[in-house]
């Protein structure tokens, strides 16, 4: 388990993380979200002693990590898939890693089989693709086969293939009890891989929650609804109370009334309905509305720019 209390770093005059609280608890993948500049990858080298607390504290399973004397075996972390020596084959990468933690060379070619780097161990690291390059921190995150696991962009660089196959592996770590914190800034991968959120916007936590209720929290109640008559669907949908707006396509978008309530006023006005769909938000939106007032470095759409 990884704990946080009054978690706090400052530069200067920059308050990068503000006093946060969080545990991330084995057993599930905690993804980590936040705009660019949310004190992330500072949270992140904190935990992991590469940076020191302004103030607060943060344990891994109740003590400090930094200072282990071999620390692989505590928490694997993928924080820089390129901070690896270019001259140096992928073996003697990892095996530099696994001699310093008391490591065999077995557990060397057990990781590099693991992550599908094999074939490729004796090439150089500075021919490495950046997906190489990342199956190649995971499996230096891997070496200790620790209970702890910190990923930050695992997936960056990434083939469809390899986008699944970490996906798969982060759950499977989770799965055995592991302890797995996971950034990114990939929604669509986060929502099919994380069971538990950490939202940080500006230094602060906006969110320590399931996965289902951020989503349910942040959705709207709206009904798509495809109906014969939409004219007169949207009339009476309107004179029942809800806000309707009526969609290129025909589809009424319906805000106010539940799906159950409309299918019983269209059974009862005697509409024929050719759909009738709940929306629910998915991660992004849920993510958009609970950070858009934390982004720092915010880009105008194209409808904003021509305005």
């Amino acid at each position: 388990m990884i704990e946080a209390q009054a978690l706090t770093k400052v530069y200067g005059h920059t308050t990068a993380v503000d006093g946060i609280d969080f545990h991330v608890r084995p057993g599930l993948v905690t993804g980590f979200l936040g705009p660019n500049g949310a004190g992330k990858s500072t949270t992140m080298r904190m935990i992991l002693g590469l940076d020191l607390p302004s103030a607060g504290s943060v344990t891994v399973d109740g003590r400090r990590y930094r200072g282990k004397v071999w620390p692989l075996h505590d928490v694997g972390a993928l924080l820089d898939a390129r901070a690896v020596h270019p001259g140096r084959s992928a073996y003697d990468h990892l095996h530099s890693l696994a001699a310093a933690n008391g490591i065999g060379r077995k557990r060397v070619e057990d990781v590099l089989e693991q992550v599908g780097l094999a074939s490729v161990a004796g090439k150089r690291v500075g021919g490495f693709s950046l997906g190489m390059a990342q199956r190649l921190g995971i499996a230096g995150a891997l070496l200790g086969d620790p209970g702890t696991l910190l990923f930050d962009e695992p997936v960056n660089g990434l083939d469809p293939d390899g986008i699944l196959w970490i996906r798969t592996l982060m759950r499977s770590l989770a799965a055995e009890g592991r302890t797995v914190l996971v950034s990114s800034h990939l929604m669509s991968e986060m929502a099919l891989t994380a069971g538990h959120l950490l939202v940080i916007g500006r230094g602060r936590l906006l969110a320590d929650t399931p996965l289902s209720e951020l989503i349910a929290r942040n959705s709207t109640e709206r009904v798509d609804v495809r109906a014969a008559e939409t004219a007169r669907m949207a009339s009476d949908l309107r004179t029942a109370g809800a806000q309707v707006t009526v969609e290129p396509d025909g589809t009424l978008a319906v805000l106010g009334l539940g799906a159950v309530r409309i299918g019983e006023l269209a059974a009862a006005r005697g509409h024929v309905l050719h759909e009738l769909h709940a929306v629910q938000a998915s991660l992004e939106q849920a993510y958009f509305r609970l950070t858009g007032e934390s982004v720092q470095y915010r880009t105008p759409t194209p409808v904003e720019r021509a305005a």
